[in-house]
C-alpha cells in the first residue's frame, strides 16, 4: 500500500513538473516540500530534472575520427552519422538539440568539499532546455535558498583579473549584495572571475555574522562537460553528500569553487566545450526578473537583474547582445579587459554619430540602416581589440547591435571611481533600465522602489531625499506599504519626514491589507486565522436565510459571495486584541463595525458577515489613531525597531508602552518557540522601561499632572487608565516608582495627612469625637470640597457610604497653571448663579466624611472587626458549640451566622455590582483573585458546617469541618497584613517558597514510598490491616525524619518482651497483632541508616538550598512585588463601604436604595478613573509628548557619547579624508601631466621662435622677450583654459605674419 501511494505521488509530481506554467510555482513548491518528507532519498528529482547525452557521433576532423564534435569519444555514442550506407546526407556540424537526447539526471544532492570546513553546497545536473521556473522553485522551496532582492550575474574572461577589479568585487559587489540580499551568479569554477567572486564571498563570510552570510548567495552556473572530476558527482539515487576534492593550486582550473552555496551544472551533451550554459543562464535571469521581491513576493517591484561584464573575449559579445535584447541591464567595468573595453569605447566613440532608434526589425535590416561611418568606426575598434578574429564582420554586427541598446549599459570607471560607490552605481544602472522599460514611471520613483527593496536608506537619503526633489503622497504610497510589510522602519521614518501624511495613507482598508500580509510563521497570523475560520464556519446560515441569499436580487451565498467575507477583517483583529488585553479596555473597532460590546459572539459574527457582504464603506475612512494602530500591528509581529518608532510617533506614551508590554507578555505565554518567546519578553521589558522613564520625567516635571496621567481614561486604548493597564501587564517595576506609590498613598489616606500615626486612628475609631480635635491632622480641603461639590452636575449625589463614590483626587491636584485656576473660578461663578441642590456641608458632617470615608479607615475597621470575628469564632468552637437542636445553637452562634451572612453579602456585591461589564466577565475577574478563592472556600465550608451540625448523625463531622474552616478564615489574615511595609515583602517570599516545598515533597514522597514499603515488607511478613499499613509505610518514616525512631519496634535486640503477637494468618486477619520478623534485621537497620542519610542530610539540605536561592532571588525584587500587591489591596478597600461586617449591611441597604430605588447614579463606579476631554486633555497630551521628547533626546545623546558610536563617526571621517586624499592624488597626477604637456608646448614654441628668428620670413621690430624669472607651477587657475588661450594667441601671432 505504501509503495503504491509513493508511485502515485511520484507520477503526480512528474506530471505537474512538465505542465507547470509561470503561475504554478506555489503548487510545485508545496508538492516538493511534501515529497521531501515522503522520499528522503529525493528519488523524485530524476523524474523532473533531465540530463543530455550525445546520441549521434559527428566526427571531428581534427581528431582522426577518435572524437565527436561534442567532445566525447566514439565508444560513448550509439550511432554514427557518417556511416550511413543508404546515402543519407552527411552531418557536418554537431547540434545539441538534434544530436543529443534527454535522460533522467544522475547527479544531484549535496556537495562536500574535502578539507574546506564549511557547510555543504547543493548541486544539480540539468538539461540546457530545463524550464527556468522549475529550477527557481526548486532552489527557493526545496533547497531553502532565500528569495533574492537583486541578482547580479557576473561574466568575464578566464584570464587573470586585475587587482583593482578584485577590490571592486570584494569591497563593492559583495558589500552591495550583503546590504540588499542578492544572488551573485557566476560560472562557479576556480578560474578567472568566478574564482575572484568566490574569494570575495569567502572573505565576507569570515568577517560577517551568520545573518549577513545568509544575505549573500553565490550561485554557480557551469557547463557540466567542463567540470573537472565530475564523475565524483554521479549517483543515480543522489549524493548526500558527494565528496569533492579540490587541489589547492594558485593557477586557475575547471574545478568547482568551494565558496558557492549552489551549483547548476547545465548539460547540453557536450564534453569540454564552453558556452553550453549561456542560453539557460539568460533564460533564468529573464525569468527571475519577472518575480516579485519581498516576503512571499509582497514587494512592489520585480526582482532586479543586473549583468556585470569584466574583461571577456570576442564570444562574450554574443552573450551581452542576447541579454540586452531581453532588456537586461549591464554594468561594464572599463579597463578590465578586451570585451569590456571595446563596449566602453563604442559608447564613447559612436555616441556623436547618427544612430537609428531601436526597432523590432531583424538584425540584417537594422545593419542596413546603419551608416557606413558608424560601421567603419566600430570595425576599427573591433579590429584593435580582436585583431586575430576571422569573422570580423560578424563581430561588428554584434557591436552595433549592442550599441543600439546603449540605454541599458552603465560604465563603471574602476580606476577613477571608488569601490565604496559601487552600490550606488548598481542602483543607478537598474534605474536606467527601469526607466527604459516603463517610460511612464518617474525615474526617482523607480529608484526609490529599488532602494526600498535593497533596504538602502543611506542611498535614499543622499540621492533622493536631499532636498532637491519635492515628493508627493502618490509617489510614496507604494513604497510605504512595501517598507511596512517587509519590516524597514528606517524608510518609514524617512517617508514620514518627507511628505507622507499618515492620516491620508492609513485607511482601514490599508490596515486590513497590512494584517493580511502577516507572515504565516508568526503567532499572530495563526491566532487570526483561527478567528477567521470561526467566522467563515458561521457564514453557513439557516435554510430560510440561504434561500433569501440565493434569490435573484442577491444571487451570492455567504461562502461564494464577495471575497471580503473570506478575507481577514478588522473584526478578527478586534477579537484577538480583546483576547489578549482582556477586560482592561473596551473592544477595538467595535463602534466602527457597528457592533455592541454586550452582544454575544454568535450574534456579532452574523452582523460582521452581513456587513462584509455589503459595500464595506468603513474601509475608505481614515484611521482614527493611525500611529497607535500601526504600533499594535508591529507589536503583534514582535518587530522591535518598528514598534519602538511607532511608539515614538503615537500619543499617550506611558499608556502605549504599557499596552505593548501587556500584548507581548500575553503572546509570549502562547508562543512555543523558545527564541521568539525570549525576544518577546525582552521587548516587553523594554516597553515597561520606556513607560517608567517617561513617567519618571513627567513626575519630576509636575507631580500633580503625573497623577492625572495615571488615572485619566485613554480614548485610544478603550477608556483604560495607566494603572489598570500596568496591573494587567504585571508591570511591577512600573508600580515601584515613587510617583505611583505617592499617588496610592494619597488615595490610601484620603483627606488625612500621610504622617498620621496608626494609634491615633485606632483611638479615634473607638472614640469618634476625637476626630473633631487636633489629634488627627487633615489637609486643607474645605476650599477643594467647595469646588468639588460645585463641579458635580446637578442631580448627582456624592454622599454615599460606599467608598467608591468618594472623589479620589482634589481638584487642586489637577489644576496646574493660573489659566486652570481661572477656568475653574469661572466655572464656580457660573454654577453659583444656578440654583444649587448641593449646599456646602457643615463642618461636623465634612470632618466625619473625611475620616470614615478614607480607605485606611475602612481597612482598619475591617481588621479590627475581623479580629473580633476570629475571637468569636474560636470561643464558639472551643466553648460554646452546643449540641443539635433543640439544645443548640447558642445565641452567640447565631451572631456568628449573621456575621458570616454579611460577609457573603459583601462578596456578592464585589462580584455582581462592579462596573458595566457582563456577568461572565465579572465572575471571571472575581474568581481569578487567589484570596477570593480562599473566601469562597471558607464560606462554603461554613455553610456545610451549619447544615451538618443540625443533625445528630453529622454533628461531630460538622464540628471537625468547622475546625478546619477556622484555619481557612485565619489564613485570610495574611492578605490583610500584605499592606505592611515589613510584613508585605516577607509574605511574598513565603508565597514563592511554597512552590519550592511542592517540589521537595515530590522527592520526599518517592523516597518515603520506597523506604516505607521495603521496611514494612521486611518487618512484617503478613499484615492485612489497611490503617496500619498506611501508618507504617508513610506516617512512621515521615516521623523518622524528625527523630522519632521506635527502636523497640524495629531492632530485634531491643524488642519488648511480653508483647502478645501471633503468626497465624487467620488470627491476624481477625485483628490480632502480627509478630515482627527478625530474619532480616540487619537489612532493616541498613535501610534506616540510608533513609536518614538521604532525607535528613540530602533532601533537607536541598530544601534549604532551594529556600536560600528563592530568598536571594525574591528579596532583591520583593519590594516591587509588595508595592504591586499593595495597589490591589488599596483598590479593594477604596471600593469597599466604610463600615465593616457585620455593620456593612447598613451600607448595602443604603446603596440599594440609592442605586435601584432613587436611581441616583454613582460618579465613581470605576476605580481610579478620571475622564477629561477637550482642551485639558490636549494640554495633558502635549505635556506628556514634551517629556517623551526629552527622554528620547537624552537617550540619543547617551548613544552618541558611547565609545562605539564615536569610533564609528571617526571611521566615517577617516574614510572621507582618505577619499579626499585619493582625489587629491588624482588631481596631482593630472596636474603633472598638464605641466608636462605645457613644458612640451613651451619647448616647441621656443623652437619655432628660434627657427623664425633665424629665417628671413619674419622681420622683427623688437627683440625677443626675456624670461624675468622662474615661476613655480602652482597652477592656481584652470590649466585647460590657460592652455587654450595660449594656443589661440600663438595662432593669432602666426597668422598675422601669414604663416
Amino acid at each position: 500500500m505504501e509503495l503504491s501511494t509513493g508511485k502515485i505521488l511520484e507520477e503526480n509530481l512528474v506530471q505537474s513538473a512538465f505542465h507547470l506554467t509561470q503561475g504554478d510555482e506555489f503548487t510545485f513548491s508545496a508538492r516538493v516540500s511534501n515529497s521531501d518528507n515522503l522520499f528522503p532519498s529525493q528519488s523524485w528529482i530524476p523524474k523532473i530534472i533531465k540530463k543530455r547525452v550525445c546520441t549521434t557521433f559527428v566526427e571531428d576532423s581534427l581528431s582522426n575520427g577518435v572524437l565527436c564534435q561534442c567532445g566525447g569519444v566514439r565508444e560513448t555514442h550509439c550511432s554514427i552519422a557518417t556511416g550511413d550506407f543508404f546515402g543519407a546526407a552527411i552531418v557536418s556540424q554537431w547540434d545539441s538539440s538534434q544530436h543529443s537526447s534527454e535522460y533522467p539526471t544522475d547527479a544531484f544532492g549535496e556537495l562536500e568539499f574535502a578539507g574546506a570546513g564549511r557547510r555543504h553546497s547543493h548541486f544539480l545536473r540539468l538539461s540546457c532546455d530545463t524550464p527556468p521556473h522549475i529550477m527557481y522553485s526548486l532552489m527557493t522551496a526545496h533547497w531553502g535558498v532565500p528569495s533574492p532582492n537583486l541578482v547580479v550575474s557576473v561574466v568575464g574572461g578566464r584570464e587573470k583579473v586585475k587587482p583593482w577589479v578584485r577590490e571592486v568585487l570584494r569591497q563593492g559587489l559583495v558589500r552591495a549584495a550583503q546590504s540588499t540580499g542578492a544572488w551573485i551568479v557566476t560560472g562557479g569554477l576556480r578560474e578567472g572571475v568566478g574564482r575572484c567572486v568566490g574569494e570575495a564571498v569567502r572573505d565576507h563570510a569570515a568577517a560577517a555574522s551568520s545573518l549577513s552570510q545568509k544575505k549573500v548567495i553565490a550561485v554557480g552556473v557551469a557547463p557540466w562537460g567542463l567540470v573537472h572530476n565530475r564523475q565524483w558527482l554521479v549517483n543515480s539515487e543522489g549524493s548526500f553528500p558527494a565528496r569533492y576534492y579540490v587541489q589547492n593550486t594558485s593557477h586557475d582550473s575547471c574545478c568547482l569553487d568551494s565558496n558557492y552555496q549552489a551549483f547548476l551544472l547545465v548539460d547540453d551533451g557536450s564534453v569540454g566545450r564552453r558556452g553550453g550554459e549561456t542560453a539557460f543562464r539568460a533564460k533564468m535571469e529573464d525569468y527571475i526578473s519577472h518575480q516579485r521581491t519581498g516576503i512571499w513576493g509582497s514587494g512592489s517591484i520585480d526582482v532586479p537583474v543586473l549583468c556585470m561584464l569584466i574583461s571577456g573575449d570576442a564570444a562574450m559579445l554574443e552573450r551581452v547582445d542576447l541579454s540586452l535584447k531581453k532588456a537586461t541591464p549591464w554594468l561594464v567595468l572599463n579597463g578590465s579587459g578586451p570585451a569590456a573595453d571595446l563596449i566602453c569605447e563604442l559608447l564613447d566613440a559612436l555616441s556623436a554619430g547618427p544612430m537609428s532608434p531601436p526597432s523590432p526589425q531583424s538584425e540584417a535590416e537594422g545593419s542596413e540602416k546603419t551608416s557606413a561611418e558608424l560601421r567603419d568606426r566600430a570595425r576599427e575598434r573591433v579590429r584593435r581589440h580582436f585583431p586575430a578574429k576571422a569573422d570580423l564582420e560578424k563581430l561588428v554586427d554584434r557591436a552595433l547591435s549592442i550599441y543600439k541598446n546603449r540605454d541599458l549599459i552603465t560604465v563603471f570607471h574602476g580606476e577613477q571611481e571608488s569601490s565604496d560607490d559601487f552600490d550606488t552605481v548598481l542602483l543607478k544602472a537598474l534605474v536606467r533600465a527601469s526607466k527604459r522599460v516603463s517610460s511612464d514611471a518617474s525615474e526617482y520613483t523607480e529608484e526609490l522602489k529599488l532602494a526600498v527593496a535593497w533596504n538602502r536608506v543611506d542611498i535614499a537619503k543622499s540621492e533622493l531625499f536631499n532636498g532637491d526633489i519635492q515628493w508627493k503622497y502618490e509617489d510614496l504610497e507604494d513604497s510605504m506599504t512595501d517598507a511596512l510589510i517587509n519590516d524597514k522602519p528606517q524608510f518609514i521614518r524617512l517617508f514620514n519626514e518627507n511628505g507622507l501624511n499618515i492620516l491620508d495613507y492609513l485607511t482601514y482598508r490599508h490596515l486590513e491589507v497590512l494584517y493580511r500580509s502577516l507572515s504565516d510563521s508568526s503567532l499572530a497570523f495563526t491566532l487570526l486565522q483561527r478567528l477567521l475560520t470561526e467566522r467563515q464556519g458561521l457564514a453557513i446560515c439557516s435554510p430560510k436565510e440561504a434561500l433569501a441569499l440565493k434569490s435573484p436580487q442577491n444571487p451570492m451565498s455567504p461562502l461564494s459571495g464577495p471575497s471580503s467575507v473570506k478575507e481577514l477583517s478588522l473584526y478578527e483583529v478586534s477579537r484577538l486584541l480583546w483576547d489578549i488585553l482582556g477586560d482592561v479596555c473596551e473592544p477595538f473597532y467595535y463602534s466602527l463595525l457597528g457592533l455592541d460590546q454586550s452582544a454575544s459572539t454568535r450574534r456579532a459574527l452574523k452582523q460582521v458577515n452581513k456587513l462584509l457582504q455589503g459595500d464595506c464603506s468603513y474601509r475608505e475612512q481614515s484611521c482614527l489613531y493611525p500611529w497607535a494602530s500601526l504600533f499594535i500591528w508591529a507589536v503583534l509581529q514582535n518587530r522591535s525597531e518598528m514598534a519602538i518608532y511607532f511608539w515614538e510617533m503615537a500619543g499617550e506614551s506611558v499608556h502605549s508602552a504599557l499596552a505593548g508590554c501587556k500584548i507581548l507578555r500575553e503572546l509570549s505565554k502562547l508562543e512555543s518557540e523558545t527564541e521568539t518567546k525570549l525576544s518577546m519578553k525582552e521587548l516587553a521589558q523594554k516597553f515597561e522601561n520606556l513607560a517608567l522613564d517617561v513617567f519618571s520625567e513627567c513626575y519630576q516635571s509636575s507631580e500633580s499632572r503625573s497623577f492625572t496621567l495615571l488615572i485619566r481614561q485613554s480614548p485610544v486604548w478603550g477608556k483604560a487608565t495607566c494603572l489598570q493597564m500596568a496591573t494587567s501587564a504585571d508591570a511591577r517595576h512600573f508600580f515601584s516608582h515613587d510617583g505611583v506609590q505617592s499617588l496610592l498613598s494619597q488615595i490610601w489616606w484620603g483627606d488625612m495627612k500621610r504622617s498620621t500615626k496608626v494609634w491615633k486612628l485606632v483611638l479615634s475609631f473607638f472614640l469618634p469625637p476625637l476626630i473633631y480635635t487636633n489629634l488627627i491632622s487633615f489637609r486643607l480641603v474645605e476650599h477643594e470640597e467647595e469646588v468639588r461639590s460645585e463641579e458635580v452636575p446637578l442631580g448627582r449625589d456624592t454622599e454615599s457610604l460606599d467608598g467608591g463614590d468618594a472623589t479620589m483626587l482634589s481638584l487642586s491636584d489637577i489644576m496646574q497653571t493660573e489659566e486652570d485656576v481661572e477656568e475653574y473660578a469661572a466655572l464656580r461663578d457660573n454654577l453659583k448663579s444656578a440654583p444649587s441642590s448641593n449646599p456646602k456641608r457643615p463642618f461636623v458632617l465634612l470632618r466625619w466624611r473625611e475620616f470614615w470615608f478614607a480607605p485606611v479607615t475602612s481597612f482598619l475597621g475591617n481588621v479590627l472587626m475581623y479580629f473580633l470575628f476570629l475571637i468569636l469564632f474560636a470561643y464558639i468552637l472551643l466553648l460554646d458549640f452546643k449540641p443539635p437542636p433543640p439544645h443548640g445553637p447558642s445565641t452567640l452562634e447565631f451572631v456568628l451566622y449573621f456575621w458570616v451572612f454579611t460577609m457573603v453579602c459583601e462578596e456578592i456585591r464585589q462580584t455582581f455590582f462592579r462596573g458595566n461589564t457582563t456577568l461572565y466577565q465579572r465572575m471571571k475577574l472575581y474568581i481569578e483573585d487567589m484570596w477570593n478563592k480562599c473566601d469562597i472556600t471558607a464560606i462554603s465550608l461554613f455553610v456545610f458546617v451549619v447544615c451538618s451540625r443540625m443533625f445528630p448523625w453529622s454533628y461531630e463531622f460538622g464540628r471537625a469541618v468547622l475546625a478546619v474552616d477556622y484555619m481557612v478564615f485565619t489564613l485570610r489574615l495574611i492578605h490583610i497584613f500584605a499592606i505592611h511595609k515589613q510584613l508585605g515583602p516577607k509574605i511574598i517570599i513565603v508565597e514563592k517558597m511554597m512552590k519550592d516545598i511542592f517540589f521537595f515533597l515530590f522527592f520526599l514522597a518517592v523516597w518515603l514510598l520506597a523506604y516505607g514499603v521495603a521496611n514494612q515488607a521486611l518487618l512484617y511478613s503478613y499484615d492485612p490491616r489497611p490503617g496500619w499499613i498506611f501508618r507504617r509505610v508513610f506516617y512512621r518514616p515521615y516521623l523518622h525524619i524528625f527523630g522519632q525512631i521506635p527502636i523497640h519496634e524495629m531492632d530485634a535486640d531491643k524488642l519488648d518482651e511480653g508483647i502478645e503477637c501471633t503468626n497465624n494468618a487467620t488470627l491476624v486477619e481477625a485483628g490480632a497483632e502480627p509478630c515482627m520478623s527478625t530474619d532480616h534485621n540487619w537489612l532493616v537497620v541498613i535501610l534506616l541508616v540510608i533513609f536518614l542519610l538521604v532525607t535528613n542530610i540530602l533532601l533537607v539540605n536541598l530544601l534549604i538550598a532551594m529556600f536560600s536561592h528563592t530568598f536571594s532571588k525574591v528579596q532583591e525584587h520583593s519590594d516591587n512585588y509588595w508595592k504591586f500587591q499593595r495597589y490591589n489591596l488599596i483598590v479593594e478597600y477604596h471600593s469597599r463601604p466604610c463600615l465593616a461586617p457585620p455593620f456593612i449591611l447598613i451600607s448595602h441597604l443604603h446603596l440599594f436604595i440609592k442605586r435601584h430605588i432613587r436611581k441616583i447614579p454613582s460618579t465613581k463606579i470605576k476605580h481610579f478613573v478620571l475622564e477629561i476631554h477637550g482642551r485639558e486633555a490636549s494640554r495633558l497630551n502635549t505635556w506628556e509628548a514634551i517629556q517623551k521628547e526629552n527622554i528620547l533626546f537624552a537617550q540619543n545623546k547617551r548613544e552618541r557619547e558611547k565609545d562605539s558610536e564615536r569610533l564609528k563617526r571617526t571611521s566615517v571621517k577617516v574614510d572621507n579624508v582618505l577619499k579626499q586624499m585619493a582625489e587629491i592624488r588624482d588631481h596631482d597626477r593630472r596636474l603633472r601631466m598638464l605641466e608636462t604637456e605645457l613644458e612640451y608646448c613651451s619647448s616647441a614654441l621656443s623652437w619655432m621662435t628660434e627657427a623664425l628668428s633665424q629665417s628671413n620670413l619674419v622681420k622683427t621690430t623688437r627683440p625677443p622677450p626675456a624670461l624675468r624669472g622662474k615661476v613655480a607651477y602652482s597652477l592656481p587657475y584652470d590649466i585647460g583654459y590657460m592652455y587654450d588661450l595660449f594656443l589661440w594667441k600663438v595662432a593669432s601671432y602666426l597668422s598675422s605674419y601669414g604663416i
